[in-house]
């Protein structure tokens, strides 16, 4: 009987590096409850691997619907820069993007994503849909999904827990 459980991940040196880049985004999105806001972080790390923005949802902490943690740590990244273009960056997060995220990371030009846990009601980067790899827009983004993904859906799962 075939099994139906995900395949384990080939640990590879890209890998081990994603995993220790999604460290810092979890610090991030641990964070994110004291403000009441739900814990998803984000890093933008530049082409050195050296932190350029990070960020962790903030909608109820400033009342933005747009704060989001992507949006955040790539205003931040962008601001460090001087510039919109985060060519040559990755941005990490802990859950799958959102369309809103998604848009912001196409036209932020960021050439890679890792995130941790998928999102089956609304991520854009494969599960309901795929806006980081649509092939009629102007970017396209390397998408490497599933990085502590356990470790960050149990964050979120621990919140919403808490609030049911």
């Amino acid at each position: 009987m075939p099994s139906t459980s995900k395949p384990s991940p080939i640990e590879t040196p890209a890998t081990a590096l994603h995993a220790g880049w999604m460290g810092l985004a979890l610090a991030e999105a641990r964070r994110a409850p004291e403000t009441g806001d739900v814990p998803i972080g984000a890093v933008v790390l530049g082409p050195d691997g050296g932190v350029l923005g990070a960020g962790r949802n903030e909608r109820e902490a400033h009342g933005d619907p747009t704060a989001h943690a992507e949006v955040v740590a790539i205003r931040e990244a962008a601001a460090r820069l001087g510039t919109w273009r985060l060519e040559g960056c990755t941005l990490v997060v802990t859950l799958e993007p959102c369309t809103m995220c998604a848009g912001a990371i196409v036209l932020a030009r960021v050439p890679r994503v890792v995130f941790g846990a998928w999102d089956e009601k609304a991520g854009a980067a494969g599960s309901v849909f795929d806006v980081l790899r649509e092939r009629r827009l102007n970017h396209w983004v390397e998408v490497f999904p599933g990085v502590r993904e356990e470790e960050c859906a149990a964050l979120l799962r621990d919140f919403f827990g808490g609030h049911r």
